[in-house]
């Protein structure tokens, strides 16, 4: 029995590729009553098929950016090429022009992508208040660190 286990486990149980960890999101149109950011990264944390992201500002800091990372605002799944996020995220995220009242206002989020070359990723994004998905792109972000490839020798 534990034979046969092991040769579908090899045969047919394979880990996802991992994704990249920061994009820098490309809306297909400006947003409806909307001053949007320069840039808005899209981080991504991944375990196996499962997800946590947020929307990360810019122009941040690497300092204010960690302490953002502990608390991921969206959840996901990854699979078969296709990745979906959904979750709140603080409207001034996607947002400029909001004033110190609306601040704490939050927007539900789904963003559906799919895997493309060079690690792209295209699809659309439900914003809650729009009433159509706007397509939107990613790219990694050329400065990300990978160990994997680094030599120290």
């Amino acid at each position: 029995m534990f034979k046969t286990v092991t040769t579908y486990g090899e045969n047919n149980l394979k880990a996802p590729l991992s994704l990249k960890e920061n994009y820098s999101l490309i809306f297909g149109e400006k947003l409806p009553d909307c001053n949007q950011p320069d840039t808005v990264i899209l981080n991504i944390h991944q375990s196996g098929v499962y997800l946590n992201g947020l929307f990360v500002p810019a122009n941040l800091n690497s300092q204010q950016i960690s302490t953002i990372k502990e608390h991921p605002t969206l959840t996901g799944r990854y699979k078969n090429q296709n990745i979906s996020l959904s979750g709140q995220i603080p409207n001034y995220l996607l947002c400029k022009n909001t004033d110190a009242v609306d601040k704490k206002a939050q927007r539900i989020v789904n963003l559906q992508m799919q895997i493309e070359k060079q690690d792209n990723l295209t699809g659309q994004i439900s914003i809650s208040g729009i009433n159509k998905a706007i397509k939107v792109s990613a790219v990694p972000q050329k400065n990300q660190e990978n160990p994997a490839n680094s030599s120290s020798h």
